[in-house]
């Protein structure tokens, strides 16, 4: 599996929750992700899934790019990516390749690894999150590199990790006939509480509204938000714990901190490998919206309050707005959180307020399961001709 993460966990963690419901159905599978998150290795991994580790690029606000290491130019970076990514497919031979998100890598970087494997016969598998972005945004980004045509050379499937009634991450683009026929609706994927390793040691022993801004680079303003909140109105007592992310800036970080540690009632922690636990603990939570964290809010049916990022991508928006018009969250603007008097008001209510199941949506959480069957077709087809074997980048 490829999961080219510049910018927070999202990639990683949905190709870790695929390849460990994967190994769990099939023993002789072997899974491999291919991963550029800088803290891939603070994660634990089920036996046969593995990760390599390609050098770190980090998505800035404006949604450029550059090099984690600041002597190594970003082009000498993408190199050393490309060439690491192509070693490993040759070496490891995989039936299924599954690239996340990014159809032909970050910069391209996957598109020559797409052509070796093409030609060796290897499954080639584009996942979708449910919301790629808003159309004219994706559009734009997309045609300079005319990515839908190279999806539909390329790529055998396409999986949309969300339910076709939820949403259509390609509205509103002109897609080749080609990709609308390998469009697969999976489902959303659904998180359980791990068992490997220990259990959280961030669990409140009493109830608790989970506060949790995934990878935390552009998670500051609603910790800021939450806290003003707090900081408005005395009558809010409710136990909080604030999950910062491990990627927000040390500067932003320290000062909320030190905001946070005035008010009883906030526990603040930087980073948990075991976020299924915290929200599966959790009387309430309250997030940005982002996919896993998302189908983790409906996996454990807890009340939810979303707060999207807006820019550079819409994406947690359009998700956002269409769950809350579905009746499975509550939702505010970032200009409404900004306002304590309102985002206060909001947090209280939050704990009474119906689970996501209350709403009589199908929440349709049954993408692992789906994928998994699609696997085992594919190996009982194939199984007299090549090794069971299954790389996750």
């Amino acid at each position: 599996m490829y999961s080219h993460d510049t910018f927070g966990l999202g990639h990683l963690r949905r190709c870790r929750t695929i390849a460990h419901a994967l190994v769990e159905d099939y023993r002789g599978l072997n899974v491999l992700i291919i991963s550029g998150a800088t803290i891939a290795g603070a994660f634990d991994y089920r036996a046969r899934v593995d990760f390599v580790k390609v050098p770190s690029v980090i998505k800035l606000r404006d949604g450029e790019y550059t090099s984690m290491a600041s002597h190594v130019a970003l082009q000498e970076t993408l190199k050393m990516r490309q060439s690491i990514i192509r070693h490993t497919a040759e070496t490891f031979q995989p039936d299924v390749f599954i690239v996340d998100k990014e159809p032909l890598g970050l910069k391209g970087e996957v598109e020559e690894t797409l052509t070796y494997l093409k030609a060796r016969g290897t499954t080639l598998v584009l996942g979708m999150r449910d919301v790629m972005d808003a159309p004219h945004l994706l559009e734009a980004e997309w045609k300079k590199n005319n990515v839908l045509q190279k999806i539909d050379q390329f790529y055998d499937r396409v999986w949309v990790y969300g339910p076709p009634d939820f949403h259509d991450p390609l509205v509103g683009l002109d897609v080749p006939s080609g990709v609308r026929r390998k469009m697969e609706f999976v489902g959303f994927l659904q998180r359980s509480v791990s068992t490997l390793g220990t259990k959280s040691e961030h669990v409140p022993d009493e109830d608790y509204i989970l506060v949790t801004t995934g990878g935390g680079g552009d998670g500051a303003d609603l910790v800021s938000d939450v806290i003003a909140a707090f900081e408005e109105d005395s009558s809010l007592t409710q136990k909080t714990l604030i999950v910062l992310g491990p990627y927000m800036p040390a500067k932003e970080r320290s000062q909320l901190l030190e905001r946070a540690s005035k008010i009883n009632c906030l526990q603040v922690i930087e980073f948990d490998n075991k976020m299924e636990e915290l929200i599966a603990g959790a009387k309430a939570v309250v997030a940005m919206g982002g996919y896993n964290t998302y189908c983790e809010i409906l996996s454990f049916d807890k009340p939810a309050l979303i707060i999207p990022r807006t820019r550079p991508r819409e994406e947690q928006l359009i998700r956002a707005q269409r769950a809350s018009e579905l009746g499975l969250v509550d939702m505010l603007l970032p200009e409404e959180s900004a306002d304590p008097k309102q985002l206060a008001a909001a947090l209280k209510r939050l704990p009474n307020r119906a689970p996501p199941s209350a709403s009589n949506s199908n929440m349709r959480l049954e993408g692992l399961v789906h994928i998994s069957h699609t696997i085992g077709e594919w190996f009982d087809d194939r199984e007299r001709y090549t090794p069971l074997s299954i790389v996750a980048e």
